[in-house]
């Protein structure tokens, strides 16, 4: 809306399922998680108490630094739709039992399964985390339904006894 001009990176790397960096306009910018600033050795303690207040209320933090300092954070929420929690009520109710496993941080992930009644949950998994909770989820005798829709997601669906790629999701999720 304000027509700012964006300068295009020289250059991007995705590190999966804890951020990205680049170049931008002769700097070295970084978004991501805790893991992120810790490899690239930059404190964020001066705005962790903000971050933890975001996480507490369900958001999804992400700390942006530059030139190798923070300079701020970027929080994002998914809302939860209206039928989750009514979805979850009926599949508990049916003997189901539910396991919530995301990238979201810990705190993040505390608050959105409180919101849900959901009892167990792990955060901050990554890809090749998801698979290992299936597979040990399925080693334990259980049949597993995995619900995922994203890129990160796609080992794990295809890993699980049935696999739920949400329809609003990636095409490889799918």
């Amino acid at each position: 809306r304000r027509n700012l001009a964006l300068e295009k990176p020289h250059s991007f790397d995705s590190a999966s399922g804890i951020g990205v960096s680049g170049d931008v306009g002769g700097q070295r910018v970084l978004l991501g998680n805790n893991l992120l600033m810790e490899q690239a050795h930059i404190d964020v303690g001066p705005l962790r108490d903000d971050a933890e207040k975001l996480r507490t209320e369900g958001a999804s933090v992400m700390h942006l630094a530059v030139d190798g300092r923070l300079a701020g954070l970027l929080a994002v929420s998914d809302p939860i739709k209206a039928s989750t929690p009514e979805a979850v009520r009926a599949l508990r109710a049916a003997g189901i039992h539910i396991v919530m496993a995301t990238g979201d941080g810990w705190t993040t992930a505390r608050a959105i399964a409180a919101r849900l009644g959901i009892d167990e949950f792990v955060g901050e998994v990554k890809p090749q985390d998801k698979v290992a909770i299936v597979s040990k989820l399925q080693m334990q005798g259980h049949r597993v339904a995995m619900a995922g829709d994203g890129i990160n997601d796609a080992p794990a669906l295809a890993r699980a006894d049935v696999g739920i790629a949400m329809g609003t999701g990636t095409d490889v999720a799918m």
